[in-house]
């Protein structure tokens, strides 16, 4: 994705409340060594762009002052109330190094997994993101999660999931998926009720 960024030469306050009355979004760019730059972006072209999935986890372009950098969303403010996007931080990004992404799970499967069709189970989506590492070029929009294979009170954790060539996991052992035995469940509590239940 592509936007376009221009240098701003007051900061402060006013100076932003001022932006956002020009239909601005006060930023900062920081990063690869390079002083931080106080940068404006078109309000309703960030407010559109931030309610897709891919602005949050892909390699963004930014031309700012007519030059094309590679860049990352690390962050942002939006008003408490209104629909408006206050400040957004972006951190410049070597095409040549690792990047650390948070990149959204997309679950399939799960209602044909032996967990759901035999033991009547319900799986949990314990986590939407995930922290991975990769060069910039190797970063997914999004990771396919595979639930078909799960069985009755088993845990699905990152380091089962397998990531696109060059993807690696932060943290493997984070639990992403679980299976909780519904029908179980309900055969203890109707065991339990029948127990309580006095003899006529």
């Amino acid at each position: 994705m592509k936007f376009t960024a221009a240098t701003r030469a007051t900061q402060g306050t006013s100076a932003s409340r001022r932006l956002r009355r020009e239909a601005k979004v006060p930023a900062i760019l920081y990063g690869l060594n390079q002083p931080a730059a106080m940068i404006s972006i078109d309000h309703n072209e960030m407010f559109y762009a931030l309610q897709k999935e891919k602005f949050h986890s892909s390699i963004l372009t930014m031309e700012l002052d007519g030059t094309e950098q590679l860049v990352v969303l690390r962050a942002f403010q939006m008003h408490p109330y209104k629909n408006q996007v206050l400040h957004m931080d972006f951190q410049r990004i070597d095409p040549n190094a690792n990047v650390t992404m948070r990149v959204p799970l997309h679950f399939f499967g799960g209602e044909n997994s032996p967990a759901v069709k035999i033991d009547k189970g319900l799986i949990s989506h314990l986590v939407s993101a995930v922290e991975v590492s990769c060069l910039p070029k190797d970063l997914p929009e999004f990771i396919d999660v595979d639930l078909s294979g799960m069985t009755s009170q088993t845990t699905l954790r990152v380091g089962d999931i397998t990531l696109p060539a060059g993807v690696t996991a932060v943290n493997p052992e984070t639990p992403v998926a679980t299976v909780a035995n519904v029908a179980g469940d309900d055969a203890d509590t109707a065991a339990t009720e029948e127990a309580a239940t006095p003899a006529a």
